[in-house]
């Protein structure tokens, strides 16, 4: 549920607003409303009730920012501020966001619009906002001490430019950034194109979200900002498995999903059952003689891919990253591994000390997906989620894409599990076993590879250098 607060009152509050840059006096008239989100749930596509239509996305546990019309320009008010952002169900973050969450609310636009950003900073110290890939005049580009002063605490300044391009773009701070991006200061900008676009092709569904990353311990709530590399929480949105939402497509419909990556390290994102292509960058649509078919897109740092598919197989499909530390939660790097180690006798002579010991690891790691173990408050099970056939045994950067023939079209609810036709799982085998193939070739037929035969010896070669080389020959056993 949107809620409304007014966070500058009073005609002090509004003198006090300062630009980034020169701009008109239209501007410094009167603020917009900010509009604060506290829900984490993937809110409906808003439809454009102002300015020129276009079919507007869904952000994956997210929402897109209203704004309102002033004398033809698209006028948007964020609010950087301290933002608490549950991150899983019964697992709450300390962040810092805009308008109430982390990241903040996707902007959309026309290409062509003017659009004028009200900047108003919350946080106990300045920060500015970078329009990640967009063609502006330089004093609008948000970076610190380059091209505008920071923004005080509790002082608002204004972006104002005209969205010239129409593709999918960021918005994060270019001020004190190894803090205010690692605490989740982060945004997505989509500009939509004008007029039909030779390399824009229209679709039923139009998803976007970004990656990220947190370090936070188990039983605490802030992230640990001067971690490099070792991040135990891999998120889209800033929410972790069980908590993203599914994408939800009806059977024969075109779906686009827009991808940013602002974490510490590359994210390759694959998708199951269905292959697409990759239809556009933070550069801009990709041509269409460079477009091939792929199920995994790799996505670097600082980078965005927008990729495009047909959901034409129903079902439930895994979609997640690569990476496999990537779809756990609250990891431990130290933990040793003990795959194949007995702990019979150890085990026992432990619990007469410690009665609750329990022994993981020497069978692998699945069987904790089925244990209720005890946990800090305010800390996500490493793998979690329950699907129709039990435990997921994931976390972090993984969802599911729902195709469904009888999803509505423009209906994002989710439809639950996938009700598979007769004889399409896979099953157990319960008849006679299965012979060994054998490695025979008396047994194998005429097509069996023939058996090796070694050298009785070692064979000694030598290499000879071509004539006039720096060197004669040499022999290598």
């Amino acid at each position: 549920m949107l809620n409304r607060r007014q966070l500058l009152g009073g005609a002090g509050a509004i003198t006090a607003a300062a630009s980034a840059s020169a701009v008109s006096r239209v501007a410094m008239a009167a603020l917009p409303e900010p509009v604060i989100q506290t829900s984490a749930d993937t809110m409906p596509p808003l439809t454009p009730s102002t300015g020129r239509p276009y079919r507007p996305v869904v952000t994956l546990n997210g929402w897109t920012c209203p704004w309102r019309m002033n004398a033809g320009v698209k006028e948007f008010h964020l609010v950087a501020e301290p933002v608490v952002r549950e991150m899983a169900p019964g697992f709450k973050a300390h962040l810092w966001g805009y308008n109430g969450q982390s990241p903040g609310p996707t902007i959309e636009v026309v290409e062509g619009d003017r659009v004028r950003i009200f900047v108003t900073n919350r946080l106990p110290e300045m920060t500015t906002i970078h329009w990640h890939g967009q063609r502006l005049p330089c004093g609008m580009d948000g970076v610190t001490g380059l091209t505008q002063p920071g923004i005080p605490a509790g002082k608002t300044f204004v972006y104002e430019f005209e969205a010239r391009r129409p593709g999918t773009f960021m918005y994060h701070p270019h001020a004190d950034e190894m803090v205010q991006m690692a605490m989740g200061m982060m945004g997505f900008w989509i500009t939509h194109p004008k007029a039909r676009h030779p390399l824009i092709d229209e679709v039923d569904r139009d998803y976007c979200f970004l990656l990220n990353a947190y370090d936070i311990d188990p039983g605490s709530a802030t992230p640990k900002i001067m971690t490099m590399l070792d991040f135990n929480l891999w998120s889209w949105n800033s929410r972790i498995f069980p908590g993203i939402s599914p994408l939800v497509a009806r059977l024969g419909e075109t779906v686009r999903i827009r991808i940013g990556n602002l974490t510490m390290t590359n994210h390759p994102i694959h998708l199951h059952g269905h292959e697409f292509l990759v239809t556009g960058t933070d550069g801009g649509p990709t041509p269409k003689s460079t477009r091939w078919y792929e199920v995994t897109t790799d996505i670097a740092v600082g980078q965005m891919r927008q990729i495009e598919f047909l959901a034409d197989e129903p079902g439930d499909w895994a979609f997640h990253c690569h990476k496999s530390h990537h779809t756990m939660n609250a990891m431990g790097h130290g933990v040793e591994t003990l795959i194949g180690v007995d702990h019979t006798g150890l085990a026992r002579q432990i619990t007469q000390l410690i009665p609750d010991y329990m022994v993981m690891g020497e069978r692998g790691m699945k069987d904790m997906t089925e244990m209720e173990m005890p946990l800090p408050d305010n800390t996500a099970p490493m793998m979690a989620g329950q699907g129709p056939f039990g435990a997921i045994g994931m976390g972090g950067m993984f969802s599911v894409v729902k195709v469904r023939a009888d999803q509505k079209p423009g209906d994002y609810t989710d439809p639950g599990w996938f009700a598979h036709p007769p004889g399409t799982v896979s099953y157990e085998w319960t008849g006679a076993p299965l012979a060994a193939a054998s490695a025979s070739p008396a047994s194998a037929g005429p097509a069996a590879m023939p058996p090796l035969r070694r050298p009785a010896a070692d064979t000694e070669v030598r290499v000879r250098k071509p004539a006039g080389g720096h060197g004669g020959h040499g022999g290598h056993r």
